[in-house]
């Protein structure tokens, strides 16, 4: 639990820190016009003072024109960083008036060189801030390639207006560069910036599901769980409390004794739950073999356990112990669930490499009342015992086969490689802190 709420604050940590950084590149993105309008926006327009009314008039319009075109560059951030990111279409009519007062702030710049209302040094410096805040959300609604030559065509018009009122040579050639540079910046400012949010989100995401799926594989094995140690002891309950009814209603003694074992397995059953669900429990390869022994014969089925001395039941790393442990407790709950078997046999076995557990018995040929055949009810009719241990053998490289195998007999068979796969050991249990 501790861990749980280790992790939940890590995450969360994450998550502040990550919005933070979301906040901080929008916010300088949104700053960037800003400081482009009172700077080189601003500077240069001082000098039209003492170029008459005219001038006055173009400079104060094209600074105001500006700062309503960084205003509506900052409320475009946000929806284009959302189309970036395929978050949600932008709508392009929010590009409509940033577009026409990109028109307007070129109409006055061409204006003011025409009137001769600013020097040339001034010019190619509100050149550099003309294009700017229409650009700084643009440049992620279009491709890099669409940007820069949309940027190009737009050069080669505002050029080509100045030279159409007179600007020289090297006015036109430093409003070349002015409008080089600005789009570049912007560019290599914003493009980046909204990848790298892009990936840092995705990371965030994927830690996300990778937390809603760990939650929903505890679900499975818990429910997992939960069958397995319940399936058996449930049978035998029901088992002996019968067996105990027709012993009372004899006047034997006897059963007594049969509902203090009842009394027992209940409260070994409480025991194993709680152990499930605190994921401590696992199944133990000699202690199972011996109760499915002991359960099988106080139920009148003769029980043969074949190899459990050997190597596959002394030697087997502890993660297939635990594995094959699962397969006897299910193999010995359906035996006594389906059918009405006289014999069982249950065989260990080393070969290739790899262990073999089968389970058989004699009770193929009944049938219970839904049907099925005796102790094949989990494998034929894909029963969730079987398929939970498929999932368990299956994570150390292993497979299940049920069915009937011929003459009357139901048999069950687990083959688990002594090596996980990659070549690496089988993993052991793992520890409570792992856990």
């Amino acid at each position: 639990m501790i861990g749980r709420v280790r992790g939940w604050r890590r995450g969360w940590q994450e998550r502040t820190k990550l919005q933070r950084i979301d906040l901080y590149t929008r916010v300088t993105l949104c700053s960037l016009p800003w400081v482009f309008l009172l700077s080189w926006g601003l500077l240069p327009l001082g000098a039209t003072l003492d170029h008459g009314p005219v001038a006055v008039a173009l400079g104060a319009g094209f600074f105001a024109v500006n700062a309503v075109q960084c205003v509506l560059s900052n409320r475009n951030v946000a929806p284009a960083f959302a189309h970036y990111r395929g978050a949600g279409p932008f709508p392009p009519r929010r590009l409509r008036l940033p577009a026409v007062l990109l028109a307007v702030l070129t109409g006055l710049l061409v204006a003011l060189a025409a009137v001769g209302g600013i020097d040339d040094a001034g010019l190619s410096l509100l050149v550099l801030d003309l294009p700017l805040a229409f650009t700084v959300p643009y440049v992620l609604l279009v491709p890099v390639r669409t940007y820069l030559l949309q940027c190009a065509a737009f050069t080669v018009v505002v050029l080509g207006l100045l030279a159409t009122v007179g600007a020289p040579g090297g006015l036109l050639l430093g409003a070349a560069v002015s409008l080089f540079i600005v789009v570049l910046l912007v560019l290599v400012s914003t493009r980046p910036s909204a990848w790298s949010l892009t990936v840092m989100w995705q990371a965030e995401e994927a830690r996300d599901m990778q937390a809603r799926l760990a939650v929903a594989e505890e679900r499975l094995r818990f429910g997992r769980d939960m069958h397995d140690v319940l399936g058996r002891n449930l049978a035998v309950i029901a088992l002996k409390s019968e067996l105990a009814v027709e012993l009372a209603q004899r006047g034997n003694a006897a059963a007594v004794d049969q509902m203090v074992e009842v009394q027992r397995i209940a409260r070994a059953s409480q025991q194993e739950v709680r152990d499930v669900v605190r994921g401590y429990r696992e199944a133990d390869l000699p202690t199972e073999l011996l109760g499915a022994k002991g359960v099988l014969e106080a139920a009148g089925i003769s029980c043969t356990v074949v190899g459990a001395d050997g190597p596959a039941g002394i030697g087997a790393p502890p993660a297939v112990q635990a594995a094959l442990g699962w397969v006897v407790r299910e193999a010995a709950t359906n035996v006594l669930r389906h059918g009405d078997p006289r014999v069982c046999v249950i065989r260990l076995t080393t070969t290739e490499g790899a262990v073999v557990l089968e389970v058989e018995n004699d009770g193929a040929g009944e049938r219970d009342g839904s049907g099925v055949a005796g102790g094949g009810s989990g494998a034929a009719g894909g029963g969730s015992g079987l398929a939970g241990l498929r999932e368990r053998l299956a994570a150390l490289g292993g497979s299940l086969e049920a069915g009937p195998a011929g003459d009357g007999l139901f048999r069950v068979t687990a083959t688990v490689p002594l090596t996980a796969p990659g070549g690496r050991p089988s993993p052991g249990t793992l520890s409570t802190e792992d856990r």
